[in-house]
């Protein structure tokens, strides 16, 4: 799929059905190395979450995962296979309206340090870093081997970085 402004106006976004759980495996599988995410210590099952996909023309152009904790929502994975279309922004959209509906007051995420795509991502999204965890990622490789050593750039990944937005009703 070639990315185009006008694919912005087809992104349609749909909860995660049953029919399409071999598909969020794959993928998950082939982008994070395991349906296994490992986010302050909790291993979480993405494959077996809630969540949302996103389509452009019925082809799968994207999905977030995410899990409500009391009050709070967070998102596990977020993956756009098609950039600058507007799909990214379209699932962290639903995913704050079902946070609301919910009546959690926070949604947060964490990332790694080498990520730094996300994080500007989600800071122009209206998240902010609200706290670094040092090296937490040498415990998180305890619980799952498959965290590569260097990430994006090259840059060693060792830290994780929260990122959140505080739902208010404006």
């Amino acid at each position: 799929m070639t990315d185009s402004p006008n694919l912005k106006d087809s992104v349609s976004i749909q909860p995660i059905g049953r029919s399409d759980r071999s598909d969020i495996q794959k993928l998950l599988i082939r982008e994070w190395g395991s349906v296994q995410l490992v986010t302050r210590g909790k291993i979480h099952l993405a494959d077996e979450l809630p969540g949302f996909i996103a389509r452009i023309r019925e082809e799968l152009a994207g999905f977030l995962t995410y899990r409500i904790e009391g009050s709070k929502c967070e998102i596990v994975s977020l993956n756009s296979f098609v950039e600058n279309v507007g799909v990214g922004s379209e699932l962290l959209e639903v995913v704050r309206v079902t946070a609301k509906r919910n009546n959690c007051v926070r949604i947060w995420l964490i990332t790694t340090n080498d990520n730094t795509p996300a994080l500007r991502f989600y800071q122009k999204r209206g998240y902010r870093i609200s706290a670094v965890y040092p090296n937490a990622i040498a415990n998180s490789r305890k619980m799952k081997p498959e965290i590569p050593i260097h990430g994006l750039d090259s840059i060693l990944i060792r830290d994780e970085i929260e990122l959140e937005m505080i739902l208010t009703d404006k």
